[in-house]
Parts: structure tokens; C-alpha cells; sequence
């Protein structure tokens, strides 16, 4: 048997970008998955590709959607091992926010993977461990015009992490996160009415390596936080960002970038 025979995954926002990649790596690797996402329709097509996958609809903003969720899998499968929390509401607002801006991005992005760790906990904890990973940003170490909300709940995302953690340790179960750069997610492909040929180059230089990363490339951080070579780390955020973070005001060097050159 490998490590990932009969270990079980629930994955929120399953239904695409980084959590649609993310269940077809577990599958793949022969674990099982559940794709939670508030879009059904969208989880059932992921869950389809898969073997070993089912879907779940449901808002995890919501905690009833979240202990369902979990009973879902434990009816299906008979355990939880992981859990990836990547729902997100990706609403950027700043000064003109309003309440209830505030209550869908913190009810998502916060209390949502609050409120899927707590309904995860006694499942893994009975299962002998497991291990969390929370989907944070870059945007959560940087400043960004209007974006009070989104950047602000990714901050808490970090710090939540780090608590988890804590309060999780002696339960065998590990939690980190991920912090991705831009990822060609269907978040960005709308943001660039789909035209990648144009965009690429340009968002392409806020990273070192000059383009934006494929949502495979976080499933497979996702997937090694989960598995038994890294079973010493928790509490930790994990960069993949193709060098975003990493660049200074510079950028990424071009002669045009310094005053005074030659």
C-alpha cells in the first residue's frame, strides 16, 4: 500500500482554479476527494473526472454546510485525513466598502476556514492525525489599491494558520498555507476577458520568473503539506509565487530600472 491508499481529502472551491487541481492530484496519487463547492454543478464535473472523488454544494460561510460536508465524506468514505480550505470570495473593496462586503469576504475567507477546521478536527483526530492547508495569498504580506477587504482577510488567513496549528499539534495534525502568486485561475482568466497571449507578459514581470504560475503548480505544494515528507512542518506559509515577494522596487532589473545606468 502507498501512504495515499484509502486517506481521505475534503477540498472547498474543489470546483476549479487551485481546488479543482488539487483534488485531481489526490486522486491521482490514489487518494479519495471531496469537492465542496458553492457551485454544485462545477464540483460534479470535477468529482466526474475522478474515480475516487464525490461533490458536495455548499457555502462554508455557513457551519452547518461544513459538519454536512464532513458527514458526507465519513458516510462515503469512512474518514478524513486532510483538508484544503481554497473557497475564497475574491471581493476587493476599499474605502466604499460597505457591511455587507465585509460580512461575504470574512464570512468566506475567515470564518469559512474556521468553521470547516472545526468540523475536520474530531475526524482526523480519530483517524490519528492529518494535516490542514489554508490557501492564503500574497496579497496578504503587500499593500494593494482597493483591496481592504480581500488583503485583509488573506493577512488573517496567515495568523489563523499559525494558531491552528498550535491548537491542533497535539492531535497529530498538521496545519500550513499557501501563498500563491497569480495563478491562471478563473478568477484572472475573467479579469483578462480570457486573453492570455496579452496579459501573460505583463502581469508576467511582477515575478521572477517572468509568467504566472498554472494552479498544478499549488496543488503540488498543496499535496507535499499533506504527505509523509513533510512531517515536521506546520505553522509554516509556503511562497509559490515564481519569485513574487522576493522583488524590489527594481523589479526585475532591466536597465531602464536604474537611475543613472549607461
Amino acid at each position: 500500500m502507498s501512504y495515499w491508499d484509502g486517506k481521505v481529502a475534503i477540498v472547498t472551491g474543489g470546483g476549479s482554479g487551485i481546488g479543482a487541481a488539487a483534488v485531481r492530484e489526490f486522486c491521482a496519487l490514489g487518494a479519495r476527494a471531496v469537492a465542496m463547492d458553492i457551485d454544485g454543478d462545477r464540483a460534479k464535473a470535477v468529482a466526474a473526472e475522478c474515480s475516487h472523488a464525490i461533490a458536495f454544494e455548499g457555502d462554508v460561510s455557513y457551519r452547518g454546510a461544513a459538519l454536512r460536508c464532513v458527514d458526507a465524506a465519513l458516510e462515503r468514505f469512512g474518514r478524513v485525513d486532510f483538508l484544503v480550505n481554497n473557497a475564497a470570495s475574491f471581493l476587493g473593496k476599499g474605502i466604499d466598502v460597505t457591511d455587507s462586503d465585509w460580512r461575504r469576504c470574512l464570512g468566506v475567507n475567515v470564518q469559512g476556514y474556521a468553521n470547516m477546521a472545526q468540523a475536520c478536527h474530531p475526524a482526523m483526530k480519530r483517524a490519528g492525525g492529518g494535516a490542514v492547508v489554508n490557501i492564503a495569498s500574497i496579497s496578504g504580506y503587500i499593500a494593494q489599491p482597493n483591496r481592504w477587504t480581500y488583503n485583509a482577510t488573506k493577512g488573517a488567513i496567515l495568523s489563523m494558520t499559525r494558531c491552528q496549528a498550535l491548537d491542533f499539534g497535539p492531535d497529530g495534525i498538521r496545519v500550513n498555507s499557501v501563498s500563491p502568486g497569480w495563478i491562471w485561475t478563473p478568477e484572472v482568466a475573467k479579469a483578462a476577458a480570457g486573453d492570455r497571449a496579452r496579459w501573460e507578459p505583463i502581469w508576467g514581470r511582477y515575478h521572477m520568473l517572468r509568467r504566472l504560475g498554472e494552479p498544478k503548480e499549488v496543488a503540488d505544494v498543496i499535496v507535499f503539506l499533506c504527505s509523509d515528507r513533510s512531517t515536521f512542518v506546520t505553522g509554516a506559509d509556503i511562497a509559490v509565487d515564481g519569485g513574487y515577494r522576493g522583488l524590489g522596487p527594481e523589479g526585475l532589473g532591466d536597465a531602464s530600472s536604474f537611475a543613472g545606468s549607461e
